[in-house]
Parts: C-alpha cells; sequence; structure tokens
C-alpha cells in the first residue's frame, strides 16, 4: 500500500507558516520603525531590553557572511518538514509534531526572507542580564520548537509511530 498525501495537514502547515511568518514579519517592520539609529527601549534596567540589530551570522554573530550556508540549510529543513508533513496521518495524536514542525518551519522562512532580500537578519530582543545573542520572533519560533522537537522523539512518541516514514516495499 502506497503511502497517501494528507492534503489537509498540508494545508494547515502551509496556512501556519504563512501567519507565523507574518507575526514575524510584521515585529522586524516595528522594531526597525522603533528601534533602528535608537537608544534600546529598556524593559527592565539590566535585564532585558529591545535593541535593534542588523546580524549576518548566527548567534552573536557566528558564520557572519555565511548568507548561503544559512540559506540552503533552511531550504533543506522546510523540503524535509513539507515531505514530512505530506506523509503524516492526520491524527489528534500528531498535532503536537505537526504544531512543532509548523513552528520551526515558520523560523526558519521567517530568517530566510530577511537573509534573502536584506543579506541579514533583523534581531530585537535582547537579555542583557545574561548577555544572550539578539534574537527576533523567528528565532524563538526555532528554538522552543527545537527543544520541543527533542522532547517529543524522545518522551512522547514511540518509534512505530513514525512508521509513516518508511519506505513501503
Amino acid at each position: 500500500m502506497k503511502n497517501r498525501i494528507n492534503k489537509k495537514g498540508l494545508t494547515v502547515y502551509f496556512i501556519g507558516v504563512i501567519i507565523l511568518c507574518l507575526i514575524d514579519q510584521l515585529t522586524k517592520i516595528a522594531a526597525v520603525n522603533t528601534l533602528k539609529g535608537k537608544n534600546p527601549f529598556v524593559i527592565i534596567d539590566g535585564v532585558f531590553e529591545f535593541y535593534y540589530l542588523e546580524n549576518s551570522g548566527a548567534a552573536w554573530g557566528m558564520m557572519s557572511g555565511g548568507r548561503i550556508i544559512f540559506m540552503i540549510i533552511t531550504v533543506v529543513i522546510v523540503l524535509a518538514a513539507i515531505y514530512v508533513m505530506a506523509l503524516m496521518p492526520n491524527k489528534a495524536e500528531m498535532i503536537k509534531l505537526q504544531t512543532t514542525i509548523t513552528f520551526l518551519s515558520a523560523g526558519a522562512i521567517g530568517n530566510f526572507i530577511d537573509r534573502l532580500f536584506l543579506g541579514y537578519v533583523r534581531d530585537f530582543i535582547y537579555f542583557k542580564l545574561i548577555d544572550f545573542p539578539v534574537f527576533n520572533v523567528a528565532d524563538i519560533y526555532v528554538t522552543v520548537s527545537e527543544v520541543c522537537l527533542i522532547i517529543l522523539i524522545l518522551f512522547v512518541y514511540k518509534e512505530d509511530e513514525f512508521a509513516f516514514l518508511k519506505r513501503k516495499k
């Protein structure tokens, strides 16, 4: 028996990715309009602030100038996500995994859009207390979804629940 394409799951995935990317892009536009070229907007002095930064690399500016590599990685991740979503059974127990994959894709695409059109990623959220890298909404999507994905794979789903990914003979 051949794997069937989950059209409903793909539709929900694409709508979710579009909505989440819009939220990411709107927050970045707001950050540019209110923070670029200005002093940080302090929420809690010495702890948390909005601080505009144009980042051509990853966290802490690592791999600065690695735009093409990041773009290739994003394409691979999103294609893999679409493949998994297309084959995933449309069952209630898969909603956690579907949601996680949707957020991961949206975060990857949100920063991909910046790299493609601007050559850098617009970051603006800064935890000054621990000197955490300045980040954005797409980064939150990616980071939280990666943690959730690890938890789901290790503690929630059993190996046989991923049988839909195995090739049928």
